[in-house]
């Protein structure tokens, strides 16, 4: 099930965190990072996608500095008042489109991008992109949806895929020059689908080294 007209993530964002569920998958995909990728006070990390912040400001305290990437002003508003509520000087925001011609900038020694991939016409293309930014030495972690039917958001508008076939993601890890991917479930979201049920939607973690 594809919806192509975009989503506008600038209206939401003022109430993005208010979602129980979404904040607790942010945080379990962000320890799940934690717990892989070990983050140390010595890398430049990048959060693609980082909507609010949610997982930024979980690897916030490991590393050395951390900048959040999002497509949506709006939402690096949000985050943006939060780095300054709590007076944190190694985060940053920048804003990036990469369908009107935006590119990927920096060069990172780890990136992470939760719960992005669904939304991005081209995933191939934006792993490729995420691993051209990772120094020499460092890591691209992306997690999100295994294959689903549509059911998981309420509102498809601007969900361009349906979740993702793990060995797909692992091709384009893998065509992007990255080796030793491997992957995890990091999450598993119970929802009441109306109609369906109780759902279980598990979520992938993709690991892969530079």
């Amino acid at each position: 099930m594809k919806h192509e007209e975009r989503k506008d993530f600038d209206k939401g964002a003022a109430q993005w965190d208010a979602n129980p569920g979404r904040a607790k998958l942010a945080h379990d995909v962000a320890d799940a990072i934690i717990r892989e990728v070990s983050p140390t006070r010595e890398m430049d990390a990048l959060d693609f996608g980082c909507g609010t912040g949610l997982v930024t400001l979980r690897l916030q305290p490991l590393v050395r500095t951390i900048t959040g990437m999002d497509s949506s002003e709006g939402m690096l508003a949000v985050l943006g008042s939060k780095v300054h509520g709590q007076g944190l000087v190694n985060v940053r925001t920048l804003f990036t489109n990469l369908e009107t011609g935006g590119k990927v900038n920096g060069r990172y020694h780890l990136i992470v991008s939760s719960m992005t991939l669904h939304h991005v016409p081209d995933p191939a293309g934006l792993i490729a992109q995420l691993s051209g930014a990772l120094l020499p030495g460092g890591t691209l972690a992306v997690a999100d949806l295994d294959s689903e039917d549509g059911s998981f958001h309420r509102d498809n508008t601007g969900v361009l895929h349906p979740g993702f076939d793990r060995e797909r993601i692992r091709g384009f890890f893998e065509q992007a020059g990255l080796t030793a991917v491997r992957e995890i479930t990091a999450a598993v979201v119970i929802k009441e689908i109306e109609e369906k049920g109780r759902r279980e939607f598990p979520v992938f973690l993709l690991i892969g080294k530079k």
